[in-house]
């Protein structure tokens, strides 16, 4: 893509990768089982088992929310509560879907530290109450990539798990932007997942290239009892299944996931290091993924809007998001740059 049409708004605006069109399209030649029981839905998930190193469940969702919503669900009951970050995409962009398919479980909100819960912050929620007349935690989730761009390093996976056990909760990880996670850490997927303590991941795909799909990985085979039938009650149960987990095998048979998530980090910290010198521009969060949250003037934002620029912003705060994608051209983040500096310097 060369042209204006690329934007910072968000990831999703991003097109389907070469190796995720190549590997749809070879699925595409000719017939195979339905339902997941074809070729292409039985290689990724070894892909995906090799990847992390374990014997994990593998099952394939169509969007995040679903993803996440039904993993929580499966790892409590209705009267169950799930402890999560005040900026947690499950309690703020998720629409009460955890609730519903959970049949209730209510998600309780714990303070976090640039965008990341602690030891602490979990206890505090988690033993606040212990009477019957409140919903009794069982879930801890966390976001890696979080939603502000930083990312929990695997001494604090650890502490995070270790909280859990000693508490009776399960440790799920809403990974939409694990990959970037990965890519910054230089850690292994298996070293920031079951390794340091999590149960089960929402392994993000749409974000990485593809058109749709997302993976949920169950490290503790035990929880993932009958999670085929609540995929199949929720609708993500796909009857050409093989289009949702083919464009994996083209993400992971030869690494290009991580290629796509490094590139995306590349293309934020470039951002970052084209305007943080300039006066009245600060950095909200460290650029530890492939988003730059800046604290811009609201003329600049709004100036930045003429020419034409799409980006998030947050109401009253000043601040402004850009997300960079497995295709963003280092040349349209100069050209952002640019902008920003003329707008800020004029």
């Amino acid at each position: 893509m060369t042209d204006k049409s690329q934007q910072f708004a968000s990831d999703n605006y991003s097109g389907i990768c070469p190796e995720a069109w190549v590997a749809m399209e070879k699925a595409n030649r000719g017939h195979d089982r339905a339902y997941g029981d074809d070729q292409w839905t039985e290689r990724a998930s070894e892909y995906f088992r090799n990847l992390f190193e374990t014997d994990c469940e593998v099952f394939f969702a169509f969007n995040g929310t679903a993803a996440n919503s039904l993993a929580l669900a499966s790892l409590c009951q209705s009267y169950h509560s799930v402890i999560c970050s005040e900026t947690a995409h499950v309690e703020t962009d998720e629409c009460g879907a955890p609730e519903f398919f959970s049949n209730g479980s209510k998600l309780l909100t714990a303070a976090s530290v640039n965008g990341k819960l602690t030891p602490q912050s979990i206890r505090e929620v988690a033993l606040k109450r212990q009477d019957i007349h409140y919903p009794k935690p069982r879930v801890v989730t966390i976001t890696q990539a979080t939603e502000v761009g930083t990312v929990y390093r695997p001494d604090e996976l650890k502490a995070i798990s270790a909280t859990c056990k000693e508490l009776g909760l399960n440790l799920h990880m809403d990974g939409a932007r694990f990959t970037n996670a990965c890519a910054f850490l230089g850690c292994s997927p298996a070293e920031l997942t079951w390794k340091a303590g999590v149960d089960v991941l929402c392994f993000g795909g749409t974000k990485n290239g593809m058109a749709v799909g997302e993976a949920i990985l169950f490290f503790n085979r035990q929880l993932a009892e009958d999670f085929d039938y609540r995929c199949k009650q929720a609708g993500q149960l796909a009857s050409k299944m093989r289009f949702l987990s083919a464009p994996w095998v083209g993400l992971l048979e030869d690494g290009a996931w991580l290629r796509h998530g490094n590139h995306a980090n590349h293309c934020a910290q470039l951002l970052a290091s084209l305007v943080s010198d300039l006066p009245g521009v600060e950095l909200m969060f460290p650029v530890e993924a492939n988003g730059v949250f800046l604290q811009m003037p609201e003329h600049a934002i709004e100036a930045l809007r003429g020419k034409g620029w799409r980006f998030y912003t947050f109401i009253g705060s000043g601040g402004a998001r850009f997300m960079c994608s497995w295709d963003t051209e280092e040349a349209r983040v100069r050209e952002l740059a640019a902008d920003i500096r003329t707008i800020i310097g004029g």
